[in-house]
């Protein structure tokens, strides 16, 4: 098993260094994980990236080749490098289900435990969530152009690194794509696996023709010919035809699907279509890709291109219009010596940028008769929430408010690790898949529209947005008298 524990920045062992020597290794903090900035402009976000994190913290050791590099730097004496050789983590997690739509500033992974602990975590912790909240929330935003379409995978070429097409793979699944040119994903998380020839193996033939025969008697039961290497209409599609006629149908086999990876799919689509209705073929699906992503899909849908399935690749795995998920780890909270939880905030001119202080649960309420969500609340630990009637209010306009009724509620963050032990039921990657669907199904659509998608409600309890005022002005005034 590959080592990850340096999978952090250096800085943070310096920081942790200066904790340590100063005795204040024990202490204990507060944690959250939230996103600034919705990718794309995007109505929401996809929270992914959990299952990573229990692996990393179940199997956290710091071992004797990555201590000896640590003491090489020269930075740290030899009781720190004996403290981190027997570290073992006993932090307390609580955390978004993997699948779960959520929205910016909304805390979606919490850490307790002591200051060391909870540093030497951050990078990984940051890195697990945003890669793969990043994709899952490209490829849902596809998915939800038309649900009712097939998506499938294909960035492993362009993903960048092998882990990235691993999970970015597993992301696209949970998201709603119906599988993967990734095997490695298959064999790692179960995510359907698929994939027919290129144009390579075309053009390892004297004819079309030939190749297509080839791997049709091989693969009957997988006859998805890619029919644009030549000229598609006046060659590809009638030589999948051929095949189909001359070899597939007799057999008591059907051709499965023709492929395009190249020209106006719109009316290559169309015209194909044609071709194939004119031989009786009407069950052979089209697919498509090059460089599609959720506008181009719209766009072809609009334009009525009879496409039955998306393959889709660079511009999922990578993320090309929006490369970069800003989740952020911040202290929000301090233990002090009597076990009272002392609230910290950080100020900025950027009013996104000014955090919610102390230790806070997220809510969800739905309306009881639609069963689509209304709004989140971020609220103190220790609160009481109304069941039956709550006003919430802008936080950053706070005479905006709206009395809630006739509503459930749902705790969105549940416990993970309970002092350092596995407390939550690892769900199946399907079961994350499914839940996925159902909780999409829980927001309207003009949440989730591509464009100027209609803004969610996020607020801040009573309670938590007086405590921050009241640390804003406090901060201020201690920078004032100094």
């Amino acid at each position: 098993m590959q080592s990850l524990e340096l999978i952090t920045d250096y800085y943070e062992f310096s920081m942790v260094y200066a904790l340590y020597k100063k005795g204040k290794h024990n202490d204990v903090g507060y944690y959250d994980v939230f996103v600034r900035t919705i990718p794309d402009e995007g109505g929401y976000y996809i929270f992914n990236g959990l299952h990573k994190i229990i692996d990393y913290i179940n199997n956290y050791h710091i071992n004797e080749a990555q201590l000896k590099y640590l003491q090489e730097t020269g930075n740290f004496d030899d009781d720190f490098i004996d403290y981190l050789r027997h570290l073992k983590l006993k932090l307390s997690i609580y955390s978004i289900k993997e699948g779960t739509p959520v929205f910016a500033n909304e805390p979606v992974f919490t850490v307790i435990g002591s200051l060391v602990e909870a540093q030497l975590i951050e990078s990984f912790i940051l890195q697990a969530i945003n890669y793969s909240s990043l994709v899952a929330t490209k490829a849902s935003r596809m998915v939800q152009v038309d649900p009712e379409r097939n998506y499938l995978e294909f960035g492993t070429r362009r993903a960048h690194g092998h882990d990235a097409s691993v999970e970015g793979a597993r992301a696209a699944y949970i998201a709603g794509f119906a599988g993967t040119a990734c095997t490695e994903a298959g064999l790692k998380y179960g995510v359907p696996v698929m994939g027919t020839m290129a144009h390579s193996f075309i053009q390892m033939y004297e004819s079309e023709y030939d190749a297509f025969m080839d791997f049709a008697q091989i693969h009957p039961n997988n006859s998805v010919f890619l029919v644009d290497t030549y000229n598609t209409l006046k060659s590809g599609v009638p030589n999948a035809i051929k095949v189909a006629q001359d070899y597939l149908i007799p057999h008591g086999y059907k051709l499965k699907a023709i492929r395009l990876d190249s020209g106006d799919l719109a009316y290559l689509s169309k015209q194909a279509r044609k071709q194939l209705d004119a031989a009786g073929m009407h069950d052979t699906q089209i697919v498509v890709s090059n460089s599609l992503d959720e506008h181009t899909i719209t766009d072809l849908l609009l334009q009525e291109a009879p496409i039955d399935t998306f393959g889709v690749g660079e511009r999922l795995i990578t993320s090309k219009s929006h490369p970069v998920m800003g989740g952020v780890y911040k202290v929000v909270a301090l233990m002090d010596k009597n076990n009272n939880v002392i609230p910290t905030i950080k100020l900025s001119e950027t009013i996104e940028k000014v955090t919610n202080p102390g230790f806070k649960r997220l809510y969800r309420f739905y309306d009881k008769n639609t069963h689509k969500a209304m709004a989140d609340l971020i609220a103190l630990h220790n609160e009481t929430i109304d069941p039956h009637e709550y006003e919430i209010f802008s936080p950053t306009e706070p005479w905006k408010r709206k009395l809630l009724q006739n509503y459930t509620i749902e705790e969105l963050q549940v416990p993970i690790f309970t002092n350092g032990k596995l407390v939550y039921e690892i769900p199946s990657l399907d079961d994350v898949r499914k839940y996925h669907k159902e909780q999409m199904e829980t927001l309207w659509d003009e949440v989730t529209r591509l464009r100027k998608p209609h803004k969610y409600y996020v607020d801040l309890s009573q309670e938590l947005f007086d405590l921050k005022n009241q640390l804003v002005e406090e901060k201020r005034a201690q920078g004032k008298n100094r």
